[in-house]
């Protein structure tokens, strides 16, 4: 197991702040900072596109990115492709297959908006769509989904583990019902890349996005999609880089991963999230995972022992602890804790209005851990809510 006390050391901001809102953004460490200050200050050129040494350069270093997320998702790195966030490789996905009027899609009531927006619009072309409720801890069983499979079923869209709730889905089982019944699947991992162990080979999902700010530890503005069969999808975009040959007639693509690609990428982006990510395996994302469940677990026990708190969300849960006080809005109770703790959480809805509307809530507090928490954070969030009870 690692040193909590010395990984801090790498990401400044935590020596005046308690951070707890992991779920929405993580902070990037020093390295990766340092990885992108390199690129503007030694090599900065296009990537893909010279022959100079410092493109060559570039391109070396924006191809070894790719290769250090594949190689810690256990997938191809030519089926590995680049995007701004997890929500921009849904769209991708939405909107590169050719669907047909009649098509049917399966997602549940615990997506992220990013995984349920894109499905929706589909209808406006004639597909159609069922959203599955989870039970009251937002487990969406895969007996669940396989009452609404239909012989038009053609996508199953699934959140690995829920952003609202911190419940973990049987990814590898629903993808096992999508083969079964001869239907794609698709995976939202981004509550689950850098936070759990994956491989994407054994879960054999057709496709899988996650963001690059969350568990990878990536900067803001980075994403990464996997697509199994990449020429079953249309890219979003096409222009330069994406292309190998154009004519007045018409244009021939490049393979994968370069036809989804077109135009200048976040190359400074990609070389951090690169750094990032050799700096998650170094540590180790098991014993990263067992951390955070720890300290989720503890939290969530002890925020339920508090006369006043509703925690909510499963035992066996993610590193996603909600809860409300009673009587006090979650906005309310954030803002107490920022102010009077400089603890750093979400309020409200959390993208994910659909799920806590079924819970029956009007919003939540949402404490979400990473590597670098620690107990003595666990302490501070459970001491101060229990004097904010007193204000209820």
């Amino acid at each position: 197991m690692y040193d909590v006390e010395d990984i801090r050391a790498d990401f400044p901001v935590l020596k005046d702040n308690i951070y707890l809102d992991n779920a929405a953004t993580t902070q990037t460490p020093v390295q990766a900072v340092r990885a992108m200050e390199d690129y503007f200050f030694k090599y900065a050129a296009n990537h893909g596109r010279g022959a100079h040494h410092l493109a060559r350069q570039t391109t070396d270093h924006f191809e070894d990115a790719r290769e250090t997320i594949a190689d810690l998702l256990n997938c191809p790195a030519g089926n590995t492709i680049f995007t701004k966030n997890a929500t921009e490789g849904l769209n991708l996905i939405a909107r590169g297959i050719d669907w047909q009027e009649g098509d049917h899609i399966i997602t549940t009531l615990m997506e992220h908006h990013s995984d349920l927006l894109p499905w929706m619009e589909l209808r406006e072309k004639g597909v159609e769509l069922t959203i599955v409720e989870p039970d009251n801890e937002g487990h969406v069983s895969v007996e669940a989904l396989e009452q609404h499979i239909r012989p038009s079923t053609r996508l199953l869209a699934v959140t690995h583990i829920s952003n609202s709730f911190g419940s973990i889905q049987d990814a590898q089982g629903i993808c096992k019902l999508a083969r079964d019944h001869n239907s794609l699947c698709l995976i939202d991992g981004s509550q689950s890349a850098g936070h759990m162990p994956l491989d994407l080979k054994k879960m054999d999902c057709d496709f899988f996005v996650t963001p690059g700010h969350k568990g990878l530890l990536g900067p803001q503005g980075t994403g990464v999609a996997y697509i199994k069969e990449p020429n079953s999808i249309k890219p979003l975009n096409v222009g330069g880089g994406a292309v190998r040959s154009v004519t007045i007639t018409g244009y021939e693509l490049e393979e994968t991963p370069a036809r989804f690609e077109s135009g200048t990428p976040n190359i400074p982006g990609v070389i951090g999230l690169g750094s990032a990510v050799k700096y998650v395996r170094e540590i180790g994302v098991s014993d990263i995972e067992k951390h955070e469940r720890q300290l989720a677990k503890n939290a969530a026990y002890r925020l339920a022992q508090i006369e006043g708190v509703e925690v909510y969300g499963p035992q066996n849960r993610g590193a996603v602890v909600p809860f409300n006080v009673r009587g006090l809005n979650p906005h309310d109770v954030a803002m107490i804790l920022d102010e009077t703790r400089q603890i750093c959480l979400r309020s409200g809805y959390h993208c994910a209005m659909p799920g806590i509307d079924f819970m029956k809530l009007e919003g939540t507090v949402r404490a979400s851990f990473a590597l670098y928490n620690t107990e003595e954070e666990v302490d501070a969030l459970v001491e101060t809510v229990e004097q904010i009870t007193t204000l209820a």
